[in-house]
């Protein structure tokens, strides 16, 4: 697909977020905008949808920062799996499309949200899929602020143990989390050293560039180690206002709020 299009995409992706998160007074925008690019590079360009011989999805996505569900159910609503008049009742008390995913939403593989548990189901269904000698990748989304886990780098272990090539991991590398910079919080700095000396294949690029983010996955696929994507990224991306602003990791906008960042992004 053309980058023009893809870029369009991400636009009404980015649109139908602040939208979500106006309608059901709360979740989190900012964690959400900044991922959005990713998302549709995956299920757009790069991940196989199709159904395997078992009837699994050849290729499988965690999302392991599971308070992005907006953006998840976004992408999801605009290839095929919600409905898009679903996306209004984001945390509605009857709806199914709860503030983190679970695996009863249609094209969702894994209930996520408790942070630092999606790389550890990656290593699993990536195990699995090397043993039963099976094709198609594993792609994980973690946060920046998740990594602070000690589960992870635990995980990190597990995959180069298992030769586990067949992950391609994304770090949505945004520098804020809902207490602050991260580097304040617990210094996750030097990343690409750290990635590299847990035996991954390390890729940094600048998250927002299609280019980057869809050779990235290209380069991931010829290598013989588990594959970290770092990307950076910006906290809110598209909305001035919430911009590299950590207030906006888990609030809703007002009505004044949620019209100029509307039409910011109609632009």
């Amino acid at each position: 697909m053309d980058i023009s299009n893809l870029e369009e995409i991400s636009k009404n992706i980015r649109k139908d977020i602040i939208e979500m998160v106006y309608n059901a007074k709360s979740g989190h925008p900012g964690g959400s905008l900044s991922c959005t690019d990713i998302l549709v590079a995956l299920y757009y360009n790069k991940m196989n949808l199709n159904l395997d011989e078992k009837g699994q999805r050849i290729d499988k996505f965690i999302l392991s920062k599971g308070h992005a569900a907006p953006a998840y159910y976004a992408v999801l609503s605009s290839v095929g799996f919600i409905p898009h008049e679903d996306l209004k009742t984001l945390r509605k008390i009857d709806s199914y499309l709860e503030g983190h995913p679970t695996n009863k939403i249609n094209g969702v593989d894994v209930s996520s949200g408790s942070l630092g548990q999606g790389l550890s189901i990656a290593n699993g269904m990536a195990l699995a899929k090397k043993l039963d000698k099976s094709q198609g990748y594993v792609y994980c989304l973690l946060g920046d602020g998740e990594i602070e886990e000690g589960q992870i780098w635990e995980a990190c272990m597990t995959a180069n143990k298992y030769k586990l090539n067949n992950i391609i991991a994304f770090l949505d590398y945004n520098k804020l989390q809902i207490d602050g910079n991260i580097l304040d919080v617990k210094g996750v700095d030097k990343l690409d050293e750290k990635f590299s000396a847990f035996g991954w294949n390390v890729q940094t690029i600048n998250g927002h560039s299609f280019e980057e983010i869809l050779s990235s996955i290209d380069n991931a696929k010829l290598s013989s180690k588990p594959n970290i994507i770092i990307a950076n990224t910006v906290k809110g991306k598209g909305v001035s206002f919430m911009e590299n602003n950590a207030s906006w990791h888990g609030k809703a906008p007002s009505e004044e709020e949620y019209k100029k960042a509307i039409e910011e992004l109609s632009k």
